[in-house]
């Protein structure tokens, strides 16, 4: 994307000379949408970003908390989209490599990995599973070389997404609190570039992912090597140990010229380095290719003179490739020489900050189109609607692409993939849960109700583990900005995230906006991804159902089938109300499970979400091996709702408890005390799940029948089409 009109005057008037050819590539490189949220950063400061855990440092690509015992925990999430269509390997890998990088910058270690992924159909795409297939492989490869264990995520196929990918990669850090890089730079100190060396791969990276995907510009796509980059995070961890890093950024998106801005920018300094000192893997390479190069495994250090012979000693040690390439200066500049030559002076407040945008937003029309309501069949089987939408793609287990990870690597994993989140053990005995949820299909029919549901999921899913959420990152991904309808899109996501946010006082402490998610047949539908962070200080290890054990349900299934699985799976219907957040019953039925936990009168906790009630106490007994009888006619729900919105809404805030016989009256007392809105559904027995309504019987299968469907359903998918 080359600079834009209004931009083209605003460095007129501010500099009032003509640039130069590198002056020109470097601003448009840090003033793409990508680099520098033109359209969305004025908006994103409505996001809570403080409170009692959140440590806030200059120049940090990272989100940082404090856990206790002198620990912090880091966080960030990022996307490789246009990349990843283009090519999926590529692109999901180095999504993951850049994301590791963004945590290390802080001089924490990475422990963990997240991925949220989006594809096409891949029923009837070939291309889709093409996609699919590659960029699982793509984590799985970098993550797996790093020793980094990728401990979750969530997958979604949806026809928007029709020959393109959305990769997202959330990466957790763990380190001492004493031991967090303080950015900071004096006149004098040395800039340093150590890693990987800069070539032509991903040249116009940053503009490439800030246009709509219209030509596949190959040469935007970066080379992964993930070797390089585990020399380099042992190489930075020992050298941040001796002390010999004042300052520290990772090389993303923009290469160089990002990088030298931003830092010298939020440092309040100026930096003067030489084209020529930059190492480079192939020869003729102009300046302005080295400046804005998005070679990968790169990162960028400020060191001072005395430290240096130390710094190069540590990197020689780990073979990891370390060049002087400028220092600091006081003038608040950006300098760019070639020799002698001066290629770019700027001021670089004036590159960092690019001038903002005021997008206009209006309601899309699509809106006041979609039906209210959907006529519901008279369905006659509902156990064969249940056993189809638990081998569809969306609901089917995701063991196909997990067990590709290395998931135990570093021995922290309490709790693996394939549970409603994951858990690692810290090294201060306290247990880290994580998880990222996402649906595009209730963001498409309300992006305000859409957005707060996957987030409220989120934690809904890090409380199933007993853990308290302390933090939040969003990934907030949405067509083309200059359109107003999309726009409002945004806008009503970011405004619902923010209420809920504040509301929880969870603090918001990363994220990103990534904009021109657009196929040939048009945007995608607005796909906010929400990553929440949870902290307990005793591990909470489900157990598995037993005969006998009791089913509660916690919380109301409402009139909400719009945007569910049933609807679009089954029906092939899109429309209807999208389930809506209570914010009250939220945070109290939260807070019930929690307490429940704690004094150990649970044996498991699972949360209703795709599919619905259905769906929830299948998995139940598909991961029990065990059936169960239950009667819909007690769940809470208004007087007369139908059988079919009952089994298949995905009203929020609704959590499955497997109670052991001895603690049902307590449990009862207790949530009839907090006037929490329960019933007991039944008892775990026998190898079907029967599921009836009052004397009338709904549906009747074998659990071996269900766990054939739910484990094999994507895996046959992919393999047979």
């Amino acid at each position: 994307m080359s600079l834009q009109e209004h931009e083209t005057k605003h460095i007129h008037d501010i500099i009032k000379r003509k640039l130069t050819k590198t002056e020109l590539q470097i601003i448009a490189a840090e003033w793409s949408e990508h680099c520098s949220y033109k359209s969305s950063k004025k908006h994103l400061k409505m996001l809570p970003t403080t409170g009692p855990n959140v440590i806030v440092e200059k120049g940090y690509d990272s989100g940082v908390l404090d856990v206790g015992d002198g620990y912090v925990v880091t966080v960030h999430i990022e996307s490789h989209n246009h990349p990843s269509a283009v090519e999926p390997f590529g692109g999901a890998a180095t999504g993951v490599g850049g994301v590791i990088r963004d945590i290390l910058s802080a001089g924490t270690r990475p422990i963990a990995i997240l991925d949220g992924l989006r594809f096409g159909n891949i029923e009837n795409d070939i291309h889709a599973r093409w996609l699919f297939k590659n960029a699982v492989s793509g984590i799985a490869d970098y993550g797996n070389c790093l020793g980094i264990p990728t401990i979750g995520g969530e997958v979604e196929f949806d026809d928007c997404y029709k020959g393109y990918a959305l990769v997202d990669v959330a990466a957790i850090g763990f380190g001492k609190k004493n031991r967090l890089i303080k950015n900071h730079a004096s006149n004098g100190d040395l800039v340093v570039l150590i890693g990987g060396s800069t070539g032509r791969d991903g040249i116009g990276g940053s503009q490439f992912a800030s246009d709509l995907l219209k030509n596949k510009d190959r040469s935007a796509v970066q080379i992964p090597d993930p070797f390089i980059e585990k020399l380099i995070i042992e190489a930075i961890l020992e050298a941040r140990n001796e002390n010999c890093i004042n300052a520290m950024k990772d090389l993303g998106g923009g290469g160089l010229s990002c990088a030298i801005s931003e830092t010298a920018e939020s440092l309040g300094i100026g930096i003067e380095l030489d084209v020529n000192k930059v190492h480079t893997r192939e020869s003729g390479l102009q300046p302005d290719e080295i400046m804005i190069s998005e070679s990968q495994e790169r990162m960028l250090l400020i060191t001072s003179k005395q430290k240096l012979p130390k710094l190069k000693q540590i990197c020689a040690k780990f073979r990891v490739v370390c060049s002087t390439i400028g220092y600091v200066k006081s003038d608040k500049m950006m300098h760019v020489t070639k020799a002698k030559k001066t290629l770019a002076l700027l001021p670089a407040e004036f590159v960092a900050r690019a001038p903002l945008l005021n997008r206009k937003k209006t309601k899309p029309k699509y809106l006041m189109k979609i039906k209210k309501e959907n006529s519901v069949k008279n369905i006659l089987d509902y156990s064969k609607i249940i056993l189809k939408l638990l081998s569809s793609p969306n609901i089917a287990s995701k063991h196909w692409v997990f067990r590709q990870y290395d998931h135990e690597v570093g021995i922290r994993t309490v709790v693996k993939p394939g549970f409603d989140a994951s858990v690692l053990r810290l090294d201060n005995g306290k247990f880290l849960s994580a998880k990222i949820d996402g649906n595009p299909k209730h963001c498409y029919l309300d992006p305000r109700q859409g957005a707060i549901g996957c987030f409220e999921e989120a934690c809904r899913n890090i409380v199933c583990q007993g853990t308290n959420p302390i933090g939040m990152v969003d990934h907030l991904q949405f067509g083309n900005p200059e359109d107003p309808e999309i726009f409002w899109t945004f806008m009503e996501s970011l405004e619902g995230l923010t209420e809920y946010a504040k509301f929880l006082r969870i603090p918001c402490v990363g994220g990103k906006v990534s904009f021109y998610n657009e196929t040939p047949s048009g945007p995608i539908k607005p796909t906010p991804l929400i990553g929440v962070l949870g902290i307990s200080e005793t591990p909470f290890l489900s157990e598995h159902p037993n005969n006998d054990d009791h089913l509660i349900i916690i919380g109301n299934t409402n009139d909400e089938l719009g945007g569910s699985e049933y609807f679009e799976y089954i029906d092939k219907f899109t429309g209807g109300i999208c389930p809506v957040v209570d914010f009250k019953d939220s945070k109290s039925n939260m807070l019930a499970v929690l307490s429940l936990i704690k004094n150990k009168y649970v044996k498991s906790v699972h949360d209703c979400s795709k599919g619905g009630l259905s769906i929830a106490l299948s998995e139940l007994g598909i991961f029990g091996n065990i059936g169960c009888n239950i009667d819909i006619e007690k769940v809470p729900c208004k007087k007369n709702l139908s059988s079919e919105k009952i089994l298949f809404s995905e009203s929020h805030s609704r959590y499955l408890l497997v109670i052991n016989k001895k603690n049902i009256d307590s449990v009862k007392q207790f949530l009839s005390k907090k006037k929490i809105s329960f019933a007991v559904l039944g008892k775990f027995t026998g190898d079907q799940i029967n599921i009836r309504r009052k004397l009338k019987h709904l549906a009747k299968f074998k659990i071996n029948l269900a766990q054939k469907r739910y484990f094999n359903g994507l895996e046959d998918l992919l393999k047979h089409g």
